[in-house]
């Protein structure tokens, strides 16, 4: 299965190339650029190939959307466990939680389409790191917290060739 390939931009830490075939986007990820030892929380990119194993989206914002990747709908009690000492560490979790968990459902647009990586969820491991997702990204291409990030118009256009597996490889 052809990857989709996410290099560092030149001249910026995070900001990004993506290139799928002939398809190339400019993208936003982590904070502090890109590493080989991902942390919990340190606003690094792994350096990684990660697989694509399902997605979420905002129904109230987002129709139609063309992909074989498995889109779930996202509901206001849907949570995301970071808290790597949890059982449900790097997990989908429901509210109310009272571990640390990020809102899947934001205010902003960034998770109206969110695609979950395979990044330390079939083998977690503590503080290696969790919500490692390819999303949409904020104005001026800000950093992320670690993920990748696409404008809407690209991820569009992307989303009709991913399918679950698809690798991301981040180099």
């Amino acid at each position: 299965m052809r990857p989709i390939v996410v290099r560092r931009a030149v001249g910026a830490k995070h900001r990004a190339i993506l290139h799928y075939g002939e398809f190339r986007a400019e993208a936003a990820i982590g904070r502090n650029g890109t590493t080989a030892f991902k942390g919990e929380g340190d606003g690094a990119t792994p350096i990684a190939t990660m697989k694509l194993l399902y997605g979420f989206v905002r129904g109230d914002r987002m129709r139609s959307l063309p992909t074989a990747l498995p889109l779930r709908r996202t509901r206001s009690d849907m949570l995301w466990c970071d808290q790597s000492g949890h059982p449900a560490y790097n997990r989908l979790v429901k509210s109310p939680f009272k571990a640390s968990a990020e809102d899947m459902m934001r205010k902003d647009d960034l998770y109206d389409i969110c695609l979950v990586l395979d990044w330390n969820i079939t083998s977690r491991r503590r503080e290696r790191g969790s919500a490692i997702f390819l999303h949409l990204i904020r104005p001026g291409y800000e950093p992320t917290a670690g993920c990748v990030a696409l404008e809407l118009s690209d991820l569009r256009r992307l989303l009709r060739y991913l399918r679950v597996g698809t690798p991301l490889k981040v180099i």
